[in-house]
């Protein structure tokens, strides 16, 4: 009787541990295959930005509409550096008093309707064209030229952006070739993907990718695309015999190597 009970003991110990390792393992292989979150970032050299999905959106957002505008990059940097004080890029629908968007700007005092200010591509050129009207802007610190925009209540606010604005410039702007990488993962879809040409012609200006490109304005072009990849199902980019792709977040080399921008969609289920 006491042999068959310690049996028994041994017996339920082994199973106990068998258990255990079982969990461990399947928790193991759990986080070995988590996905990971998705993200992107810009590389300056030693320095990394990381920012999320719509942070990512909303930069190119405002890089885009620089351009499009023909402004030099000095004016995309202060718009970003603007941005990233009063919202962190985010397309806010409050703030202090009636303050709202990227920028926080009011529908009181003249910046827009409420809807309009929360279209981050009119937001974005409103700023534009309340900083051309500074004098001499173009030669003005980034912080000081913000200032002037915005008349914030910290005018020495915005210093503290200048080194991240001025990578993330560098970067939307096609300074820096593949300067900007996003990484995430799509969920099947049975809709067809989003329109690309209505929103790049909106904030862009470019209506068709069947010309060629010089290389910043393509890098320029081509980082659009891969800041709005989420959002317009976009799983790879290319240019310049570069090639992004949404799965691994990384610029790999390809060809062909010429002066065309292509994208590829997510195909829709069946």
């Amino acid at each position: 009787m006491a042999v068959s009970t310690t049996v028994r003991r041994i017996g339920a110990a082994v199973v106990a541990v068998a258990v255990l390792a079982t969990a461990a393992i399947v928790t193991l292989s759990f986080r070995h295959h988590a996905v990971p979150a998705p993200s992107c970032r810009v590389a300056n050299g030693t320095e990394t930005y990381t920012l999320d999905i719509d942070q990512a959106a909303n930069s190119t957002t405002i890089a885009a509409v620089g351009k499009r505008l023909g402004l030099p990059d000095h004016a995309v940097t202060v718009a970003l550096a603007a941005a990233l004080q009063e919202s962190r890029l985010r397309n806010l629908p409050y703030g202090d008093r009636d303050s709202l968007g990227l920028f926080q700007q009011r529908p009181s005092q003249g910046w827009g309707t409420s809807t309009e200010i929360l279209t981050p591509s009119y937001a974005a050129a409103a700023f534009f064209r309340a900083l051309v009207n500074v004098d001499g802007w173009a030669t003005l610190p980034i912080t000081v030229a913000a200032q002037e925009v915005q008349r914030s209540a910290a005018p020495s606010a915005y210093a503290q952006w200048e080194p991240q604005a001025r990578a993330l410039a560098s970067a939307l702007t096609g300074e820096t070739e593949a300067g900007l990488t996003c990484r995430f993962s799509l969920a099947r879809s049975h809709d067809p993907a989003p329109a690309v040409v209505g929103t790049m012609g909106n904030e862009l200006g470019v209506t068709s990718l069947d010309n060629s490109f010089a290389p910043t304005r393509g890098w320029t072009v081509a980082t659009w695309l891969v800041g709005h990849a989420e959002q317009l199902r976009v799983t790879t980019v290319s240019f310049h015999g570069r090639e992004w792709r949404a799965s691994t977040g990384r610029w790999r080399s390809t060809t062909p190597a010429d002066d065309r921008v292509r994208f590829r969609q997510q195909v829709a289920a069946a």
